[in-house]
């Protein structure tokens, strides 16, 4: 098969952005005390904060905004979901939730207690904050080759396990879970193995 020299679909929707100087944006982040959550979103060019939102989508999508239902009680769209989740996961019951950082916060003040540990291969920003906002201990095992940029390992998203089983081992007590980020965001979305998660 020959390589293709352009994008294989057409742009329906474009979005203009404010192109700055570099001058204007060195400016801007020491003004945002080099903190890229405090700078205005006109400040941005190139988003490289998230990945949640920031990419284009397809007719299908949009076309299925337009055909979603979104009352604020029996939305036949819920029924949908509830159906689907219940095909492929097998649950019961279904809380939706508009952004993960809120299902996490559900889960998390549900299951954790000031006490607990939760070992991770790397808990996103957002992820710590609503462990410790619980009161627990956010705790990374991330394995050493995701901390090198050069090392080309496969799988840099891979929990370490030796120390987890130290963790479980010691603390387990106070673990109510185990968290695994596939793929990992904050070693840079690296991926994580079949075989790391099993």
């Amino acid at each position: 098969m020959k390589p293709i020299l352009f994008e294989p679909f057409r742009i329906k929707v474009v979005e203009p952005i404010r192109m700055s100087t570099q001058l204007e944006r060195e400016q801007w982040i020491k003004e945002a005390g080099y903190n890229v959550f405090a700078l205005k979103s006109d400040q941005v060019m190139i988003d490289l904060l998230t990945d949640s939102g920031t990419s284009a989508m397809s007719q299908e999508q949009w076309a299925a905004i337009m055909m979603g239902d979104e009352s604020y009680a029996g939305s036949r769209s819920y029924f949908e979901l509830e159906s689907a989740v219940h095909d492929i996961f097998g649950h019961q019951i279904v809380i939706p939730v508009h952004q993960g950082r809120a299902g996490e916060h559900l889960v998390f003040s549900t299951l954790l207690e000031p006490h607990h540990i939760v070992p991770s291969n790397g808990h996103f920003d957002t992820t710590a904050a609503n462990v410790m906002d619980n009161k627990a201990t956010p705790l990374n095992l991330n394995i050493e080759e995701s901390k090198d940029p050069f090392n080309e390992h496969p799988f840099k998203g891979n929990m370490d396990l030796e120390k987890l089983e130290e963790v479980l081992k010691t603390k387990g007590d106070h673990v109510p879970f185990v968290m695994l980020s596939i793929t990992n965001n904050t070693c840079g979305g690296q991926p994580v193995s079949m075989e790391n998660a099993e």
